[in-house]
Order: structure tokens, then sequence, then C-alpha cells
């Protein structure tokens, strides 16, 4: 791998509510604590402590608006948690390349030991 996992940063977007915020965050542009409770089966309460979780590994930032805060996605942190999952999915493709290229062996070894049980 190339890319260093931010275990923190997987922590907290493995959080399903948390996904679907950066979900509606993305397609929205920006939300706040409110305009995304009316979107999420949660309380306003919950859906500000996942924002505050999200703010702290620097997924989303916020500006003041009004008497609340307005939340955006932070592309480049989000970017860099695409390449970890890219880094993170090549590593396992190269594990299940190796796995593969072993148990192809350890058959080809089974086979040529009964072909050659049938010739003796």
């Amino acid at each position: 791998m190339t890319t260093a996992v931010d275990d923190e940063l997987w922590s907290a977007i493995g959080e399903p509510t948390r996904r679907r915020m950066v979900d509606l965050l993305l397609a929205e542009g920006f939300g706040t604590a409110t305009t995304l409770s009316e979107q999420l089966p949660v309380t306003r309460q919950a859906i500000s402590k996942h924002l505050g979780v999200l703010d702290r590994v620097g997924l989303v930032h916020s500006t003041p608006a009004g008497r609340e805060r307005r939340y955006q996605v932070d592309e480049r942190q989000l970017a860099r948690a695409a390449a970890q999952l890219a880094d993170v999915g090549s590593a396992w493709d190269a594990r299940l390349q190796r796995i593969k290229r072993i148990a192809e062996a350890i058959q080809r070894a089974q086979d040529n030991r009964q072909q050659e049980d049938k010739g003796e």
C-alpha cells in the first residue's frame, strides 16, 4: 500500500448514518443539522453529534449560517479517503491473487499425484 490508512477517518465513515450524511452533503452541496435531520430518521441532536465526528476527522468543514452551522464535504479529505480505499482494494486483490496461485498449485499437485497413482 502506498497510502497510510487513517483509522479515525475510516471509523467515522464506517458508520451508516454518517455515510448517508456525506452522500446528502455531496448531493446538495451543503447542509445544516436541521436540513439533514429532515432527510434522515434520526434527531437533529444525533445529526449534530455525527457532524462533529465528521468535522474532527476533516471530512466536513463548517461555516456559521445564522443560528446554525452550514456543513460541506472537504473534497481533498474525501479524495484522500478514496485513495486509501483504492490502495486497500489493490492490496487485497494482490493477496487474493497469491491465494489463488497457491490453491491452483495445490490442486495441480493433487491431480499429478492422482495421475501417478492410476499409472502404478
